[in-house]
């Protein structure tokens, strides 16, 4: 564990010099439209990042934030409307759904826009919405809908919360690291955890 929080550490200082990059808000879009379709690792860690080496840009990097988030989510939309059995399906293999998607199917058309809202919101792997949404045909409009508010919901917060403790925050995230670190790792974990149990 001390080798981990210890790799999170130097990542946070990497990210927080990489936040003050002139190019940084472009590469924030980029990581949530990745995140949003097949990549891994949520784009809060450089949206608090971004938003902690200068809160005045705080909302402007959730906006970029929620703009790549939302486009990914359709780019996902279109892997489980197109393509889900060459790309979509792989994708939920990695988290070990293959075999309850038929039936997972089913359940989405009664639940999917429940279900969407809370992966846009929470620590659930939004990815897999975005590419059920597709797989279950469910309509364009609302998808965009759904996802651009559960997704501005978050992204917004994060940079109202940054934007109201101002530079405070950064003295608490340097003080409180280690906690905070086992705490992005138990939600990141628990995300991939739902996604196993409950659906």
């Amino acid at each position: 564990m001390k080798k981990i929080i210890q790799w999170m550490r130097s990542l946070k200082d990497w990210m927080e010099e990489f936040a003050q990059k002139p190019h940084a808000m472009w590469w924030l879009f980029i990581l949530s439209f990745a995140e949003s379709s097949f990549f891994p690792i949520p784009p809060d860690v450089l949206l608090i990042a971004i938003a902690i080496s200068n809160p005045k840009k705080a909302f402007q990097a959730a906006l970029w934030c929620t703009a790549g988030s939302v486009l990914g989510g359709v780019f996902g939309y279109g892997i489980g409307y197109f393509f889900m059995d060459i790309i979509g399906n792989p994708i939920v293999a990695f988290y070990g759904k293959e075999d309850a998607m038929a039936s997972f199917l089913v359940l989405y058309q009664e639940w999917g826009i429940m279900f969407l809202a809370g992966a846009a919101f929470s620590p659930i792997p939004y990815k897999i919405a975005t590419i059920v949404s597709g797989a279950a045909e469910m309509s364009l409009w609302t998808f965009i809908s759904v996802s651009s508010l559960g997704r501005a919901g978050r992204f917004f917060l994060v940079a109202g919360l940054i934007y109201v403790s101002g530079p405070k925050i950064k003295e608490n995230i340097d003080k409180y690291f280690d906690k905070l670190s086992i705490a992005f790792l138990i939600l990141l974990i628990g995300g991939f955890v739902a996604i196993k149990f409950l659906l």
